[in-house]
């Protein structure tokens, strides 16, 4: 039987990821041209603004059979607007190839990526593309590979050569000792180390002039290991897209046992998620709006109509996917990227997150029209996070970058005849807190009732929102536990200086109260809600800004200037590192202030300079306070997100302040009130 895999093509942009995808497609025999990027005939470059704009944006597989070896290529965007859709796509990996350009090195950006194929733990083969270019040295990037990345980096284009044979021995014991007993180590302990991510195997070559391209796909035949999946169904949906003619396309790996045609899947609508925000309201998909008000969420089971194994921009239909394929599924409209179907429960949180917001303007379009279209694009990258601004009467989403701003205007354009513009965008904050604060929420209309009491405490920077629950079944029934727990997960919780998310926080239940006759789901959403914000109201809140890390290669005679710019933007970076006539300069800056410094690089090297940015995680704003003075946020103002609580006497429902709560609350206050 043959051995099935699943690679996934990583690279940044221009390294010839997807010139290598072609030239193992040539070699293996799926096609018998080569299309070339640059000319637009590429096998995988499927959609227009690809083949215009001569980068890959979006994944997609190739099915290709090399000897004993079924292989499934995803080919993943190079650029880093576009990362958030290739992270998607390291969830359900066997491998991943990383494609390194031999006259550029280890850029910024492939670092990022050797650190996330780290995270996922995904096995990986290095090719170092474009040996046939002048300044090409594969010993030097082979070095810097052993040196930044791993011992582990061999070079395996001709097999493991006597030379190297005692150094890889020496990743794992076992295979040491097989090496002292037979003096040889055999495919398979090296497929072994492989899998573990002990060995990284790397291959030589020139894409272009299909240089090296055998020695790989046999390093893929002799150095991988079938993976073993259980019999239980499990699979894990890594994409959405429509196809032309506007079918939903779920793409998803089968992680375990099988999926028949016509099978029913349960998925999960959570509120606050809205996705069919594209084809309908909630209250269309489930009846009535009763059941999410009353459960928080809502399970429902959806038919897979059909499964499709696409290679490149062609399909077969299949009437079963077994484990380890990749599909995509139609009929399935609540699905969305990173969730767990079957055994696999949990849904994955991406590491890669826009840093900026645009405002959305479009003359002479009616708002719903492309608020409706805007949700369809976010039904496809969740990221996007459209929101429409009732205060401002304004559309706004999250974005990586301009690249990924011109192309949502052209898909707004190309399939729906919008024409838009964008305001210049916004940084994306985030919020946290210093000290631990308990904060209570109390609903009490007539006829209604719930009172909570939450802990929250700060965590460690990057660490997110994490939930707990320390309240005993005897004070609160373990139904409405449950029901807090979800409404603490479903929503973005708002900070009070600025009205951005909050983070690196952890939010414990210690006690809540409900009603036996006049309790209902919606009013723990109420007083959850409220409680999380009263909170904070009586916190010691910090903003946080995001930060990039940086690399920047410039000529000798501008480094002073850049270190002074750096020094400016309060920025911080390493020993400047000289290679002939250039120097790089590696460290960290706020988005703020080194978000247009790429315009400024390119003037004062004229051209010569290389600015890479990536997200670096959110840190404490140095001028919270000018910062917070200038945005302007009224957290009392802000209705949709109130910190005030609504209690009952005389037969109807009357507000109290945030701050006066504790004087009414039914349920005593710990140590933090």
């Amino acid at each position: 039987m043959a051995k099935r895999i699943v690679v996934g093509m990583l690279a940044h942009v221009d390294a010839g990821k997807t010139t290598l995808s072609e030239a193992m497609l040539y070699q293996g025999g799926k096609i018998r041209r080569l299309g070339r990027v640059d000319h637009g005939d590429a096998y995988l470059d499927t959609n227009d603004l690809e083949r215009q704009r001569g980068i890959t944006i979006f994944s997609k597989p190739a099915r290709l059979t090399y000897r004993d070896v079924d292989l499934t290529l995803i080919d993943t965007p190079g650029h880093v607007d576009f990362s958030a859709e290739m992270e998607r796509v390291l969830s359900i990996l066997d491998y991943a190839l990383l494609v390194v350009d031999a006259t550029a090195g280890l850029e910024g950006y492939v670092d990022t990526l050797w650190r996330l194929l780290t995270r996922y733990k995904v096995p990986t083969f290095i090719f170092i593309n474009k040996l046939d270019a002048p300044g090409a040295d594969a010993a030097r990037i082979l070095e810097s590979c052993k040196q930044r990345w791993s011992p582990g980096c061999f070079d395996l284009s001709r097999g493991l050569e006597h030379g190297d044979m005692e150094d890889v021995a020496l990743l794992n014991e076992d295979v040491m000792d097989e090496y002292l007993k037979t003096e040889g180590i055999s495919d398979e302990s090296l497929a072994r180390l492989v899998a573990d991510r002990r060995l990284f195997p790397c291959f030589l070559g020139s894409a272009l002039r299909l240089d090296g391209i055998d020695a790989l796909l046999e390093g893929f035949e002799r150095y991988t290991l079938s993976p073993g999946y259980g019999r239980e169904f499990g699979a894990r949906v890594f994409k959405v897209s429509h196809d032309d003619k506007g079918a939903r396309l779920t793409w998803l790996k089968v992680t375990g046992g099988d999926l028949p045609v016509k099978s029913s899947l349960t998925t999960e609508f959570r509120h606050g998620d809205e996705p069919n925000k594209a084809s309908g309201s909630v209250a269309e998909a489930y009846g009535t709006a009763g059941d999410m008000a009353q459960n928080g969420h809502v399970e429902t089971k959806e038919t897979v109509d059909q499964l499709r194994v696409y290679s490149g921009a062609s399909y077969t239909l299949t009437d079963c996917a077994q484990a380890g394929s990749i599909v995509a599924a139609t009929g399935l409209d609540l699905t969305r990227p990173g969730q767990g179907l079957g055994c696999e429960r949990k849904d994955l949180i991406p590491v890669l997150e826009p840093v900026l917001s645009y405002a959305v303007a479009a003359e002479e379009v009616d708002p719903h029209h492309l608020l409706s279209a805007l949700h369809i694009l976010e039904d496809e990258d969740p990221l996007l996070h459209v929101v429409w601004q009732e205060q401002l009467q304004e559309i706004h989403l999250r974005l990586m970058g301009q690249v990924q701003l011109e192309v949502i205007q052209e898909e707004l354009e190309r399939r729906f005849g919008i024409q838009v513009s964008f305001s210049q965008g916004g940084i994306l904050y985030r919020e946290t807190i210093a000290t631990p604060v308990e904060g209570v929420g109390h609903f009490e209309p007539l006829r209604h009732y719930a009172e909570v009491h939450l802990l929250l405490e700060p965590t460690e920077p990057g660490s997110g929102l994490s939930f707990a629950s320390t309240c005993s079944l005897d004070r609160l029934d373990g139904n409405w536990q449950r029901l807090i727990m979800t409404h603490l997960a479903e929503k973005e919780h708002l900070g009070v200086l600025t009205g951005s998310p909050i983070t690196d926080m952890r939010i414990t239940l210690l006690d809540g109260r409900g009603h036996i006759k006049h309790t209902e789901g919606g009013d723990f959403r109420q007083a959850t809600y409220r409680a999380v914000r009263q909170g904070l109201m009586k916190a010691s809140n910090i903003l946080l800004e995001p930060w990039y890390h940086f690399r920047l290669a410039l000529p000798q005679e501008n480094l002073g200037r850049a270190m002074s710019d750096i020094y400016r933007m309060k920025g911080s970076f390493s020993e400047p590192q000289a290679d002939g006539d250039t120097v790089e300069l590696e460290g960290d800056a706020p988005v703020s202030q080194m978000r247009d410094y790429v315009i400024e690089v390119s003037t004062y090297t004229h051209g010569r300079g290389h600015l890479t940015c990536f997200f670096n995680g959110y840190r404490p704003c140095q001028d919270q306070d000018a910062l917070v003075d200038s945005i302007g946020y009224d957290p009392e103002s802000d209705l949709e997100n109130t910190p005030d609580s609504v209690f009952c006497a005389h037969g109807a429902g009357y507000p109290v302040k945030w701050n006066k709560v504790e004087d009414f609350m039914h349920l005593p206050g710990g140590q933090y009130i």
